[in-house]
């Protein structure tokens, strides 16, 4: 895995079920990491940015030990998870249950962690009641690791012993800018466009900023192989995979990089049907997944190639589109298609299914490929790239106008009360996706179905299809007022 941010790198580890998701939430400031009494819940180990007071770390939760090796077995995956986690980190945070006191397994893994040539700090949690876990905090002198240190994750106490225990370890960090969005044109502003020659999107400045990662979701229904597509890519076991459907809980990131982008990937749990959700961890998965999606640029919908387009992949797809976000299908276990008649056949009935139900944006772009036998892997990821960059399109206002004036002689819109609707101006206001402000006579009284069909032409004529486009509709000014 390819990561330049030198910034120091924290891992929590310990048994199931000791607070570390809820700690990990506590320093990223965020809800990202699934909590829930019931044991093993996280089975990938995920990163995040945080702070322990002003410092900026990164912090890797990781799945809870057992004392299990067997590979075959979730519970000896979610141990390998762990140890590959450990390996990115600086330091380790190991954290025990003050409730519960010292166990068999945290003076087993305490003996483990002191081989693994790492700073490690053992945090005692849910003290805040500190006289119900002063058993607890006693017993953690024995496991020889240094003075334990008391806190509560849920409660926010002991954050500041924990900064002064890691300190020594920190180093200095060039802190990361935030991403530069393009400047969206405030809604009270946007009437003073129309008309305006010296304005136009296309010559804006705007600094984006090449350094910053291209944010990638992968997606998708249970087992249809997205754990295995990051691996894949990366070359190196990230996420855990198995033929157990619903492995993947919380959503796993990883930095990485293909022809020189950098790119910052999120492998994300299966999405099912809301009346498929068994339970209230598959419930916070999903949600889990659709924040993975609002955050993303591109999405890659990983689809079965049995099992094609079907209701749920179609609802997913429309769900990304509706989101703005730009999509690339991969069409995952290629390699199962045997023949070129049946290939052929599946590529008609992705096209087939893409035009008649997902008719708000054409062409998008797929890519047949096998994860397992890492086939078309570059293909894909190249097809990331070109959406990207229509995602971020402009054009300039003069040729949209003449456009403008070209479509509507072609095919004016409808009248209203016996008098013309007339378009009067159009100009690109946004990117990521492209949107567009059209001034008219009468908005409210356009068609929805005269909107689509400027909208198809506008992808048509201008280059952007596969990816949703905007279309706002404004009252032009009255010349005579």
């Amino acid at each position: 895995m390819s990561n330049s941010n030198k910034i120091f790198t924290l891992a929590i580890i310990g048994r199931p079920n000791v607070g570390k998701s809820t700690l990990f939430n506590r320093l990223a400031k965020k809800q990202l990491a699934i909590v829930d009494d019931t044991p093993g819940v996280t089975r990938d180990w995920r990163e995040a940015e945080a702070y322990l007071l002003d410092q900026k770390i990164r912090i890797i939760d990781t799945a809870g030990l057992e004392d299990d090796t067997d590979t075959s077995s979730i519970e000896g995956r979610m141990r390998k998870q762990t140890e590959e986690g450990l390996k990115q980190a600086d330091a380790v945070l190991f954290m025990i249950d003050g409730r519960a006191g010292l166990t068999p397994t945290d003076e087993h893994f305490a003996r483990w962690l002191r081989k693994q040539n790492k700073p490690v700090v053992v945090t005692v949690n849910k003290c805040e009641n500190e006289s119900a876990a002063l058993n607890g905090i006693a017993e953690a002198h024995s496991l020889g690791l240094g003075t334990p240190i008391p806190i509560s994750a849920a409660h926010n106490h002991g954050i500041e012993d924990l900064y002064h225990a890691f300190e020594p370890y920190f180093f200095d960090e060039e802190s990361e800018q935030e991403e530069e969005q393009a400047p969206l044109i405030p809604m009270d502003e946007l009437d003073t466009l129309e008309g305006r020659e010296d304005f136009d999107f296309a010559e804006l400045e705007i600094n984006e900023n090449a350094e910053k990662p291209i944010k990638i979701a992968i997606v998708g229904r249970p087992n249809v192989g997205k754990s295995t597509l990051l691996n894949a890519l990366l070359k190196e076991h990230r996420s855990m995979t198995g033929p157990e459907a619903g492995i993947t809980r919380d959503a796993v990131t990883a930095h990485w990089e293909f022809k020189e982008r950098k790119m910052r990937l999120v492998d994300t749990a299966g999405m099912r049907r809301k009346a498929k959700l068994t339970d209230d961890i598959e419930k916070m998965s999903v949600d889990d997944s659709l924040r993975a999606i609002r955050l993303a640029q591109v999405v890659i919908l990983v689809i079965d190639a049995q099992h094609i387009l079907d209701k749920q992949d179609l609802q997913i797809a429309d769900h990304i589109l509706s989101e703005g976000r730009a999509l690339v299908l991969a069409v995952n276990k290629w390699d199962l298609i045997e023949g070129e008649e049946a290939k052929k056949e599946a590529l008609a009935q992705i096209n087939y299914k893409l035009e008649t139900s997902l008719g708000q944006v054409r062409n998008v772009p797929s890519v047949s490929i096998s994860a397992l036998n890492k086939r078309n892997l570059g293909l894909l990821m190249q097809r990331v790239l070109d959406v990207y960059a229509l995602w971020n399109k402009r054009v300039g206002t003069a040729k949209m106008n003449k456009w403008l004036a070209a479509r509507e002689s072609q095919h004016p819109a409808p009248l209203c009360e016996g008098r013309s609707n007339r378009l009067k101006y159009i100009t690109q206001i946004n990117i990521r996706p492209p949107t567009f402000s059209l001034w008219l006579s009468r908005p409210k009284q356009l068609p929805d179905s005269y909107k689509r069909y400027l909208m198809n032409a506008l992808r048509e004529d201008f280059g952007l299809e596969g990816i949703p486009i905007r279309l706002l509709t404004r009252t032009s000014k009255n010349p005579f007022d």
